[in-house]
């Protein structure tokens, strides 16, 4: 009788998940996270100007600049990228433009892959709008569960990028651990997501500034509810030595990570072996 209860308490406990303040069955974390963002979907830069006082600019600048990505002058083959819960480009297009400019690459191949077919729609729009990478075939958007990337080959890829997207993931260890697989021996993980803020009085304030981002994203883009997950999937986030451990149990070497703006979110990475 013990031994069955105990059973019956596990299985509660590892059925449930976290959905910002709230807990929610595993099987329904994937759909509410993607109601989310297929209603910021067409406000995307709004929501993060509103998130980071418009600072996500010069942070994901930064991440693509640290990263110094693109094919090397004389090597023998182009580089394969892959961004997760890229939906919007942003990162996607940041890195082809960079390894185009330093590097002269216009040969390495972007995969943008989001489990939200509305976010890798408004990716699709912003390409064609913006006159690149819109049915470029070196770019591939492509739905896709990042905790899976069942389409992605194993040991496929020398650079995988995340940015403000895994602390979504119904499964985050298993998400880090999917990332290890899909990468070549050498291969870079790569992440930008907001993290612990490591100065005292300036959490206290962006606490502070955190409570009022659902008012203001019920005035600006008439809706409450998304922004108030937001707020709190960030407080759920691991603090940065802790996704750091994380990111070591996934099998990756040389973990590390750079805070940024005193910790309000943080670049993370590591090296598969």
């Amino acid at each position: 009788m013990i031994k069955s209860a105990f059973s019956k308490q596990t299985l509660r406990m590892v059925s449930t998940t976290h959905f910002g303040s709230k807990t929610v069955p595993v099987d329904q974390k994937a759909k509410l996270v993607g109601h989310v963002f297929s209603s910021v979907a067409s406000k995307y830069d709004l929501m993060n100007d509103i998130m980071s006082l418009g600072i996500h600019r010069l942070w994901k600048d930064h991440f693509i600049n640290k990263l110094d990505p693109g094919m090397r002058p004389g090597a023998n083959e182009p580089l394969n990228f892959l961004d997760v819960a890229g939906g919007s480009g942003d990162i996607a297009f940041g890195i082809l433009d960079y390894a185009k400019t330093k590097f002269g690459d216009t040969q390495s191949t972007m995969d943008v892959v989001d489990i939200n077919p509305d976010m890798l729609k408004e990716g699709e729009r912003r390409a064609l709008d913006q006159g690149r990478y819109f049915e470029d075939p070196r770019v591939r958007f492509m739905v896709q569960d990042g905790e899976q990337l069942e389409a992605i080959e194993s040991n496929s890829k020398d650079v995988y990028t995340v940015s403000f997207g895994i602390r979504n993931f119904t499964n985050i260890q298993r998400g880090l651990e999917t990332a290890h697989r899909v990468l070549k021996p050498g291969g870079i993980f790569y992440c930008l997501e907001f993290s612990k803020i490591e100065n005292p009085l300036m959490d206290m304030a962006y606490q502070q500034w955190a409570k009022a981002l659902p008012v203001f994203g019920s005035i600006i883009a008439n809706d409450y509810d998304s922004y108030q997950y937001l707020v709190e999937s960030i407080e759920r986030f691991p603090d940065q030595e802790t996704f750091k451990s994380m990111i070591q149990d996934a099998g990756f070497q040389a973990a590390g990570y750079e805070s940024l703006s005193s910790g309000i979110c943080a670049i993370h990475w590591g090296i598969k072996a």
